[in-house]
């Protein structure tokens, strides 16, 4: 039945959340960067569903609401939130939050490389499986398949689809587990706007992180020998690590940790550890499908690879988070999730979730010293483990009331629901303003078109357009050529593969990013010296141990001709922060000069592709 429940909510929450999406892209509402309206908007429908959850509540706690309508609006709500707090602030972009800067360009050119292709490969480098969890992506591509979107348009679209159906499915989980619709209820709609709050910007994140809590509370079930708990956890661990490493890892190590406390203090029975080896080999099992390409390229494949994804240490990352001491609606259920942990430690539910709130402090701590050893664990994501991990406690600690109160009295419980519905109105509303300078970028930058939704004029990526017109003219389409640019944002909304990638920190290990990059500075430098001659350049080019580029996006002006082609490459200079620095690279034109090349000036860019 809870699968069946599962799988039924999570499809409604994607079909309600495409709709409303239709609905808000055929609409005419203004920016959300000029304007209040949508943000009028996004209030007063979360505020319908939120009163909505409460009534049905309200009535189904005293045996008076209808069974089915009352179940639909408590899986449906939280998928509602992600439209309400979400879709409706970005209804007049076509972009996700925060554009294509920085991070969110190289995410949008992963979702683009999926729409070319349903096989296993890089978002960037040619001929390589990919480093980072394919399933989001993959899935991404697929319905820009469907629905017949490129790649950066179904970003937005394909966000709040996934978000939305995860939402829809927390209810029936916390509802199997709890055995109480309106604590179910309370917790999905507690997480959805945590995760909406906290990390709505990496939506495969996201995504993991609203099932660790559930996670935390099932691993008790699993390994006390539950069998369906079991296999529940083993397809969350399996699925959530094609999508996202960190949670996943965290949640694996909970796993591990609770299993080795009940051995020990269980007289050491051996169910928990037959249990935790069914759930490991079969989450790795199902993990391989999507690092199974990349792990045996990497034991037996010939490449010098490094990685410095985890060289990031930002100022949140030196912080612990402690919600309990915030003044607000998370810091008073954190404060009672403490409570509730410390009297209920006993139990499997708050054991689960007090190993998991541990092993996340500890990777936090770890995460501020092994910049000493050169690297960091990326332990800042970790503060929204430990904020849904603390409010489901203190959701948990409501449906307990009774035990430590006695009978309730009706007019407490009608309080309760008011001010429970009042409270999360108050957190709800605020997702927009949190997530403010993430939508004013979403309509600040310059999209796939060459617009900006907020119709001010666009950046240089209006110019995008033309230079992949000039490559098509050429014979090179996006799945069949190499292109050497600095410009992340034309490599995010065009599909080409890129010689390298703008950082270290999203490239892919295989591709041995620091050996490009001073290939890159020799064929700089050299352009000014013994690769001046054309024919010089293109047997350097040619003898190069990776394919070369079969196009060069610089910067430049064709008109001048004693004006340089310029372009960066990065180099990763952590611990440092910023963590990286960028070079600037000249080079001749004098080196393309030649019947094998053809130049285009398309506004500031001058493109170079060689002809076939």
């Amino acid at each position: 039945m809870t699968v069946a429940r599962v799988a039924a909510s999570s499809a409604g929450g994607a079909v309600l959340a495409f709709i409303a999406w239709f609905v808000l892209r055929a609409s005419s509402l203004p920016a959300f960067n000029t304007s209040m309206v949508i943000r009028g908007l996004a209030t007063a429908f979360s505020m319908i569903v939120l009163v909505t959850v409460a009534i049905l509540m309200w009535l189904w706690m005293r045996g008076k609401a209808p069974k089915l309508l009352t179940e639909v609006v408590a899986a449906l709500a939280p998928p509602a939130i992600v439209v309400t707090s979400l879709g409706i602030p970005l209804s007049a972009t076509r972009l996700y939050l925060d554009g294509v800067q920085v991070d969110q360009g190289f995410r949008t050119q992963f979702l683009s490389r999926m729409t070319e292709t349903m096989s296993n490969q890089d978002m960037n480098y040619f001929g390589l499986p990919t480093f980072y969890p394919i399933g989001w992506f993959w899935l991404g591509g697929r319905m820009a398949n469907l629905v017949n979107m490129a790649g950066w348009e179904v970003y937005q679209p394909w966000a709040i689809v996934s978000l939305a159906a995860a939402a829809a499915a927390l209810t029936p989980i916390w509802r199997a587990l709890t055995g109480s619709l309106p604590a179910a209820a309370a917790i999905a709609i507690a997480t959805t706007a945590i995760v909406l709050t906290e990390t709505a910007d990496e939506p495969y994140a996201a995504i993991v992180a609203m099932f660790v809590p559930a996670a935390a509370v099932g691993a008790g079930r699993a390994l006390n020998g539950s069998w369906k708990a079991t296999a529940a956890l083993a397809v969350y661990l399996g699925l959530s690590a094609t999508f996202y490493t960190l949670f996943t890892g965290i949640t694996a190590l909970s796993v591990v940790a609770l299993a080795i406390l009940f051995y020990l203090t269980r007289r050491r029975s051996l169910v928990p550890v037959k249990h935790l080896l069914v759930i490991g080999t079969s989450s790795i099992l199902i993990a391989l499908i999507a690092w199974g390409p990349y792990l045996y390229r990497r034991m037996f494949g010939d490449y010098q690879a490094r990685s410095t994804a985890n060289h990031f240490l930002p100022v949140e990352g030196t912080e612990f988070a402690l919600p309990f001491f915030s003044f607000s609606v998370v810091g008073l259920l954190s404060l009672l999730g403490l409570l509730f942990l410390c009297t209920r430690i006993r139990t499997s539910e708050a054991t689960g979730l007090a190993v998991a709130i541990a092993l996340s402090y500890a990777w936090a701590l770890l995460s501020m010293v092994t910049p000493l050893v050169g690297t960091s664990l990326l332990g800042f994501r970790v503060e929204v483990l430990i904020l849904l991990l603390f409010v489901t406690a203190g959701v948990l600690a409501f449906t307990h009331a009774d035990e430590v109160f006695g009978r309730i009295p009706p007019a407490v419980t009608t309080a309760a629901v008011i001010l429970a519905a009042s409270a999360g109105l108050l957190y709800v509303q605020q997702i927009p303003a949190e997530n403010q300078a993430h939508i004013d970028q979403a309509y600040a930058d310059t999209d796939g078109n060459g617009e900006r939704a907020d119709r001010f004029p666009p950046d240089a990526g209006r110019y995008y357009g033309d230079i992949r017109e000039f490559i098509s003219a050429h014979g090179y389409e996006p799945a069949d050529a190499v292109v050497q640019t600095d410009e992340i944002n034309f490599m995010a909304m065009n599909p080409y593969y890129g010689f390298n990638a703008f950082t270290s920190h999203y490239a892919n290990p295989l591709g041995e990013y620091g050996l490009r990059v001073d290939e890159l500075i020799a064929w700089a430098e050299g352009s000014y010296a013994d690769l001046a001659d054309p024919d010089a350049m293109l047997d350097a080019l040619d003898s190069s141990r990776w394919r070369a580029p079969d196009v060069f996006v610089f910067r430049g002006n064709l008109e001048d001709p004693e004006d340089p082609f310029k372009t960066h490459v990065g180099h990763d200079i952590f611990p440092n922060e910023p963590n990286m620095k960028y070079q600037r690279l000249f080079f001749n034109p004098a080196a393309f000069d030649s019947p094998a090349w053809d130049t285009e000036q398309v506004g500031p860019f001058v493109v170079v592709v060689r002809n076939r």
